[in-house]
């Protein structure tokens, strides 16, 4: 049976999660007939262990219970369930860091991972009126502390479709726009990232409902996660991800290729640079 409380400062997602399997195992019990247990998949109980899901209290409770560790997982559950992202992302974003390929549809804004710090700072007052310097000041930086994922050189892989109004909103400041644009166009000609703009032209299409997300792991199924006005759903139903995969393979379909994305780029940053000089 686990003893140790969990360290909140060392992965404790990850450190539960292996936890969890130790226990497991040692009550010879399958993912499978764990979940069977606590009315879930097996492959949440994957998740569960690789540190992809949170492990809520009432499935801690039933854990603990079910697995006699003395109320292990009870203890060490908050610890756990710490982030310093909304409620409705916190998973999301918690999976993104350990995914090894990320690929998302962004409706409206330059995805999280690729905004530069001017960029984030205007979303986040734009969306937050009334917020402190110091509230905006922290909202930033744990934007940006996601963006270091792409300091790896390789992984995760990450492939963006961008509607065309991404590009095209107008922001309080031109120089905002050059710098945002410029910086993805950076990235895709040192072939770090892999984007596609979806044009006005292509008129309706299989996402018109909002932002999509989807992510694939080495040790776990893949996840699915989407995004509405401070909600976020996560989804690892395969039967609901693949309708999502299919619905963002639509998308690139219907997108331009990378090649002629990035010279729309450039060129909407020229535009916005022009409006700065002017």
């Amino acid at each position: 049976m686990p003893r140790k409380n969990l360290d909140p400062s060392s992965s404790p997602r990850a450190l539960l999660g292996a936890e969890l399997r130790v226990a497991r195992e040692r009550a010879g019990l399958s993912q499978a007939e764990l979940g069977e247990r606590l009315f879930v998949s097996g492959s949440f109980i994957g998740q569960l262990e690789a540190g992809t899901r949170r492990m809520h209290l009432d499935f801690a409770r039933q854990i603990d219970d079910i697995l006699d560790t003395g109320g292990f997982f009870v203890r060490n559950c908050e610890a756990a369930a710490e982030s310093k992202y909304p409620d409705h992302f916190a998973e999301a974003a918690e999976a993104e860091a350990r995914a090894r390929e990320i690929r998302e549809y962004a409706p409206q804004l330059i995805p999280g991972l690729l905004q530069t710090e001017a960029y984030a700072r205007e979303v986040f007052q734009a969306g937050h009126p009334t917020a402190t310097e110091e509230r905006i000041d922290e909202l930033v930086t744990n934007r940006l502390a996601r963006a270091a994922l792409l300091n790896q050189p390789t992984t995760p892989l990450l492939w963006c479709v961008l509607d065309e109004a991404v590009l095209r909103r107008a922001g309080g400041n031109p120089a905002v726009r050059v710098e945002a644009l410029r910086h993805i166009a950076s990235l895709m000609r040192a072939r770090r990232i892999i984007v596609q703009v979806l044009p006005f032209s292509a008129g309706l299409h299989a996402a018109m409902g909002g932002a999509i997300k989807l992510m694939s792991f080495d040790d776990a199924p893949p996840l699915s996660y989407v995004e509405g006005m401070g909600t976020g759903l996560l989804f690892d139903d395969p039967a609901t991800v693949a309708h999502h995969t299919l619905t963002y393979d639509l998308l690139t379909a219907n997108a331009l290729s990378p090649r002629k994305s990035l010279a729309l780029i450039e060129s909407v940053a020229e535009d916005y640079e022009h409006d700065q000089h002017a």
